[in-house]
């Protein structure tokens, strides 16, 4: 993430949904790390991948909302 990490612990304190976005973000960057490391992909598991490279996006680009809010 591009953001300064002052901006986003501020955030993260005083706003619940922020802080809520930002650790959805945190987990689906945990699960596609799983996803990345392995070797071969199922159909499933490519199509589940997918899937939360764009929640990810999704959240990515509310969470810039707020910081351009500011």
């Amino acid at each position: 993430m591009d953001l300064s990490q002052d901006v986003v612990c501020d955030l993260c304190e005083n706003d619940p949904r922020f802080r809520k976005l930002y650790e959805e973000h945190q987990l689906l960057e945990k699960h596609l790390q799983q996803l990345d490391d392995l070797t071969f992909l199922t159909t499933e598991q490519e199509t589940e991948r997918k899937k939360i490279q764009k929640m990810k996006l999704s959240g990515k680009d509310e969470m810039e909302k707020f910081i351009s809010a500011l």
